[in-house]
């Protein structure tokens, strides 16, 4: 699940995008399907009926029924910034958990090790 609160700048280049992608290739709407998903975590998944495509017009309507919110940018920015934290945070221990049951190397400590051995320093 994608995010439901945008600035309106987001929304304006989101109803862009979704423009774009209606008249383009299937390869230029795969690759702005990603972009939805990927620079502004919007999901055509969340806000479309299973089967049938998602324009400008469904965001609109999105928009009418409250299922996507406005927000003013510097409460986005902050939302934003809150979800990236938490994001590095989880990655971070799910890290911490791998290496502690052996599923992945701690690449740091094997780093440090090789400089110990070797008497190099990766500094220099």
């Amino acid at each position: 699940m994608g995010r439901n609160k945008f600035s309106q700048s987001e929304i304006n280049m989101i109803g862009k995008l979704l423009k774009r992608k209606a008249s383009g290739t299937r390869f230029q709407q795969k690759m702005i399907r990603h972009t939805l998903r990927v620079d502004y975590e919007f999901n055509i998944s969340d806000f479309g009926e299973q089967g049938k495509a998602f324009g400008y017009d469904e965001l609109q309507a999105a928009l009418q029924r409250g299922a996507i919110q406005i927000l003013d940018d510097a409460t986005i920015e902050a939302m934003k910034k809150k979800h990236a934290e938490l994001r590095a945070k989880l990655e971070a221990q799910r890290e911490a958990q791998a290496i502690e049951s052996g599923e992945a190397v701690d690449w740091q400590q094997v780093q440090k090790e090789w400089d110990e051995y070797y008497g190099t320093n990766s500094d220099e």
